[in-house]
């Protein structure tokens, strides 16, 4: 589904990253996106079949650039994501297609709220078993080696930093990408791949929605 022509112009933008340079390639850039939100599609049509999901979305190559000291105007990778429906799934999954081996399959939780956030260490203080048992599991650990994200450095307020489950309370991000190399992205199989990365991912996502919609009794805080 995704031909060379893609892997082809974000090289070549890598190397000329300017405005009047992406003006000049800008039918190559129109070609490649075209494939990459294709791909996407595809993706969303099947993930509609064992999932429920509300939104799918390509993200703009143009980058922000107010805050940050690279000032070059234009990403070197494609990517998107899938937001699950409604309030008791929880969890968005993400593709970026970059040149160079590069390209990462996965999702997680990238940037939970304050509250989000204090649910789940309140729940990994309380029992790991369950987090440990899907992230061990050997298809797991195939696809994505293992559980990542920002930790803090001891212990968040209020917690024990000797705790035995203190390595899942540190954690302030959670997500996980299984890596391709160019050649597996343009192979014909590759959606297929895209989706069984993200069934494996599915049970991560399941038990940090029954976290997040749950007190600590396990009753529902939905209304």
């Amino acid at each position: 589904m995704l031909s060379n022509t893609v892997f082809s112009f974000l090289k070549e933008l890598a190397g000329n990253n300017t405005r009047e340079w992406f003006t000049l390639h800008k039918k190559n850039y129109d070609v490649s996106r075209s494939q990459v939100l294709a791909l996407i599609k595809e993706v969303h049509r099947q993930l509609d079949e064992v999932d429920k999901i509300e939104n799918s979305k390509i993200f703009r190559i143009n980058r922000d650039v107010r805050f940050s000291s690279n000032k070059s105007p234009y990403k070197t990778n494609f990517s998107g994501y899938y937001t699950r429906l409604g309030d008791s799934r929880r969890g968005s999954y993400y593709l970026s297609i970059q040149p160079g081996n590069q390209t990462v399959v996965g999702g997680g939780f990238y940037d939970p709220s304050k509250e989000d956030l204090f649910r789940i260490r309140k729940e990994f203080e309380l029992d790991e078993s369950i987090i440990t048992k899907i992230t061990t599991d050997k298809t797991f650990k195939l696809y994505f080696d293992q559980l990542r994200g920002e930790r803090v450095a001891t212990a968040p307020r209020d917690f024990d930093k000797e705790h035995p489950h203190i390595k899942w309370i540190q954690m302030k991000q959670f997500y996980a990408f299984r890596s391709f190399t160019d050649e597996e992205v343009m192979d014909p199989t590759f959606p297929q791949e895209v989706m069984k990365t993200f069934m494996v991912i599915r049970p991560f996502f399941d038990h940090m929605s029954d976290i997040l919609t749950t007190d600590l009794n396990g009753e529902s805080i939905l209304k």
